[in-house]
């Protein structure tokens, strides 16, 4: 459980001091001058059959299981096509 009222009485110093320590801490050095917006591509509706089974273990990843699902066949697409030129 946090202690939320021993975190609000340190000092900046003793933040600063805290992150310091810290090796998970790491400033990020990230140059995003030339980041670009990738916006997804569309997708499609469509209507599949997949076995009970199948479907479950996804639900049962709680929500987004569309989207993993599209993500498992994304990586199937890439692994078929990897060699081709």
């Amino acid at each position: 459980m946090t202690d939320l009222a021993r975190i609000s009485a340190l000092s900046d110093a003793e933040i600063a001091a805290a992150v310091a320590d810290d090796p998970d801490a790491a400033p990020l050095d990230i140059d995003w001058a030339r980041a670009e917006v990738v916006v997804p591509a569309r997708k499609v509706a469509v209507s599949i059959r997949l076995d009970a089974d199948i479907l479950d273990y996804f639900k049962d990843g709680g929500g987004g299981y569309q989207s993993r699902i599209n993500a498992v066949l994304r990586s199937y697409v890439r692994a078929c096509t990897a060699g081709e030129t």
